[in-house]
């Protein structure tokens, strides 16, 4: 057994299996989970239940946690951004977004937390932060479900709604992805119903069609960002690999086995892919698979040129996909005041590091 195991990385059954290795009763794991996920403690010496022999043991061969909490940053509309360091050194973020309203509009205790699945991205998405020094590693299992433990730790705040939309593809990472949410969904674990927790991808069509086949009714959303391939070629290298084509027709085999709707996000760059022109085909593709569009206005990054269409631009935009019935949003600003796009705090802290190792 190697030293060192994380036990939020660990399923019940997992676990249960180790202590059976370690000469230990089954029933252990399920307190050692209660510990953890209940009761959240972060030291076994905590564990009053368990015998003083096991503690000790469990302190030789685990950790209960993997992140170092750095930096947090609060906007002005409530949204907060989390700074964890990893056991490599490396940075990672997670955003709190609280909803201030439902869909009636009355007062909502939402709580979504934007996680992240790799440290940087190897996809070079041209107006993302994220791989912008490109990419370093997958996240553990550990490091995903530990976001959401760190975060409620520190916000006092319940999290009851996952995007996987933080730093990464997470599909790219897809059998620690799947192993966590296993775990963020087990009613032993973090609890979290399948439909709050949504996967985000920017295109790999076969990993689509894996985790179509996955038994969870968990939900997907497509960074599509370009209606045609000579627009989502411009600033999605993902796109030469799998164009629209084959990328729709990944979502239809989605469609063919999952009940709810596919959601498009379709960042607005202006001069890019903010066109009337983008509008009508996004909304030609959105009826073919019956899918929502979440259009967001594109938050600055330092060292990037793109900028973000007028608000004009953007209702114009929003206005010919609703005329063409379909079902858009276009999203209310959040967190632009703390630079929420996902990297952008990570890539500071490394760079920062970096200028002061050097001088």
């Amino acid at each position: 057994m190697t030293s060192g195991k994380i036990i939020t990385g660990l399923t019940k059954e997992e676990l249960e299996h180790d202590l059976l290795e370690l000469g230990e009763p089954k029933y252990r794991a399920s307190q050692v989970i209660e510990w953890v996920y209940n009761q959240r403690v972060t030291n076994f010496k905590d564990m009053s239940n368990l015998p003083d022999d096991l503690r000790e043991k469990l302190s030789k061969i685990y950790r209960i946690t993997d992140l170092t909490p750095v930096q947090d940053s609060r906007s002005n509309d409530t949204t907060k951004k989390y700074l964890y360091q990893l056991h490599d050194g490396r940075y990672i973020e997670s955003v709190i977004i609280p909803a201030t309203t439902n869909v009636n509009g009355n007062r909502s205790s939402r709580q979504t937390l934007c996680v992240s699945s790799q440290v940087g991205c190897a996809y070079g998405c041209k107006f993302c932060a994220s791989g912008l020094d490109g990419f370093t590693r997958n996240l553990e299992t550990s490091e995903i479900t530990g976001q959401l433990l760190a975060v409620e730790e520190e916000s006092k705040k319940k999290i009851n709604n996952v995007v996987f939309m933080g730093m990464g593809e997470p599909l790219a990472n897809l059998k620690n992805l799947m192993h966590s949410i296993k775990i963020i969904n087990a009613d032993w674990g973090l609890g979290i119903g399948a439909r709050h927790i949504t996967v985000s991808t920017s295109g790999l069509a076969p990993e689509i069609r894996k985790i179509a086949d996955q038994p969870l009714q968990i939900r997907l959303a497509v960074s599509l960002h370009g209606a045609s391939d000579d627009v989502r070629e411009k600033i999605m290298p993902i796109n030469k690999k799998y164009p629209i084509n084959d990328l729709i027709e990944s979502l239809q085999y989605y469609n063919s086995k999952k009940k709810h709707k596919v959601t498009f996000e379709y960042i607005l760059i202006e001069g890019i892919n903010d066109s009337e022109e983008q509008a009508k085909s996004l909304a030609n593709i959105a009826s073919s698979l019956r899918a929502k569009i979440n259009l967001i206005p594109y938050n600055k990054v330092e060292g990037l040129h793109w900028e973000r269409p007028s608000e004009k631009i953007q209702k114009n935009f929003l206005n010919i996909l609703i005329k063409n019935k379909i079902q858009a949003t276009l999203r209310k600003e959040k967190g632009h005041d703390i630079e929420a796009a996902c990297g952008q705090l990570r890539l500071k802290k490394e760079r920062s590091e970096m200028t002061k190792a050097v001088t």
